[in-house]
């Protein structure tokens, strides 16, 4: 049963691993509070001040930015 449950961690931490991997930034869909990193008007993550803030970014999986209504892979000004 150890060993089973041993597999299943180690599964799910490579999961982890493998989506951080392919994670890219994506701007302009965060919610308030929600970013990732500092932005130009602050200097935490999870002090963005506005719903689609331009310059703040959430990691999303490679590919889905794009497909996000005002997602945007680079800072929007």
């Amino acid at each position: 049963m150890q060993n089973k449950t041993t597999g299943a961690l180690a599964g799910a931490v490579l999961l982890g691993l493998s989506n951080v991997a392919a994670a890219q930034d994506c701007f302009g869909v965060v919610l308030a509070g929600e970013n990732d990193c500092a932005t130009s008007l602050n200097a935490c993550a999870g002090h963005s001040l506005e719903d689609g803030q331009a310059d703040a970014y959430i990691d999303l999986p490679n590919g889905l930015c794009e497909k996000l209504a005002l997602g945007s892979l680079e800072p929007k000004e």
